[in-house]
């Protein structure tokens, strides 16, 4: 045959040519494929330098994590979970005092009455979600605990950094008036004292990070819609924040029954001021009052022994805010 054929002048014919050819594995898409030049030795599956730079790569990582969550200054609850509010008044009076609240939860039927349709009307004209659900998946959601038919989730609170107060008293333009809470535990103590710093003109709450009350629907709700506009910061060290308040410029003023200088004689109130307000049984511990410029009482009459924490705090604060306006 010509076309098989070795002797010289046959010519093979194009096309004609059955089976496998030598070196390539088939023919058109059965042929082999060539795998292409040897990858480097960093992405060879196995290879020590693959690990090598696979665990490099891990370290890297991790320290942009770390970077990123410390250059972020308001970050939503440091890990806490969703608060969910139960009950018929409390989510009303929740409602009404503009917690951001982010889905109300209502059981099939249970509009007919008056306070969950009041709730229902709150949440339609705050723009929260409102779910209609079954009352076993409500039940579910409540943990077993008393419902009333009616359940509002409430996202964890965006905590400002300590940072931040200073920049807002700076940005206000006039002497910096911030409270510390040492170990409030009630969380309508802390609702109530940043009502009363937003009422006198303060710039903002701190509270530690651990053994103290946060920002809750119960503080959002007693402080009457105010949490909106005072910030409150989260410190994890109390007392290295007020250290660095005290670098910036900041009197360090410790609330306390057995203070050193009356609240009738505080000539501070016009400075720069961090006021600290101690625990409700304890009062100030001692590395907060060892940072303490000064420590302050208030007049009372003998049958009086102490007065609430965020009670202490509205005198003082009024009373600041009085002298800041006739100096």
């Amino acid at each position: 045959m010509a076309g098989n054929s070795k002797r010289r002048g046959a010519v093979r014919k194009d096309g004609t040519k059955k089976g496998m050819v030598v070196g390539s594995g088939g023919q058109r898409r059965r042929a082999l494929k060539g795998k292409g030049p040897t990858p480097p030795a960093e992405m060879r599956t196995g290879h020590p330098a693959q690990k090598r730079a696979a665990a490099a790569s891990k370290k890297a990582a991790a320290r942009s994590d770390r970077s990123r969550v410390a250059g972020n200054r308001r970050r939503p609850g440091d890990g806490e979970t969703p608060e969910t509010v139960l009950g018929r008044n409390p989510v009303v009076e929740c409602l009404r005092a503009g917690v951001p609240a982010t889905a109300l939860h209502v059981v099939v039927g249970a509009t007919s009455d008056e306070r969950v349709a009041e709730a229902v009307h709150l949440a339609a004209d705050g723009g929260v979600a409102i779910l209609e659900v079954p009352r076993g998946e409500l039940d579910k959601l409540a943990g077993g605990a008393l419902h009333q038919g009616v359940a509002l989730v409430v996202p964890p609170y965006a905590y400002a950094h300590p940072d931040e107060l200073l920049e807002i008293a700076a940005d206000a333009g006039e002497p910096g008036l911030i409270v510390a809470l040492d170990g409030v535990t009630d969380p309508r103590n802390l609702g109530a004292v940043v009502r009363s710093v937003g009422a006198f003109g303060g710039h903002g709450v701190v509270v530690p990070q651990r053994r103290a009350a946060g920002m809750t629907a119960v503080a959002w709700r007693t402080s009457a819609g105010t949490a909106a506009r005072v910030p409150v910061a989260r410190a994890v060290n109390l007392t290295r924040t007020l250290r660095e308040y005290a670098t910036a410029g900041y009197m360090i003023a410790g609330l306390d029954a057995d203070g050193s200088v009356s609240l009738d004689d505080f000539e501070l109130a016009s400075d720069p001021l961090v006021l600290v307000i101690g625990s409700e049984g304890k009062g100030l511990s001692r590395l907060v009052r060892q940072t303490c410029d000064v420590t302050v009482s208030i007049p009372m009459a003998a049958t009086v022994e102490s007065l609430n924490a965020s009670v202490a705090a509205g005198v003082v604060l009024a009373d600041v805010a009085r002298r800041r306006r006739v100096s």
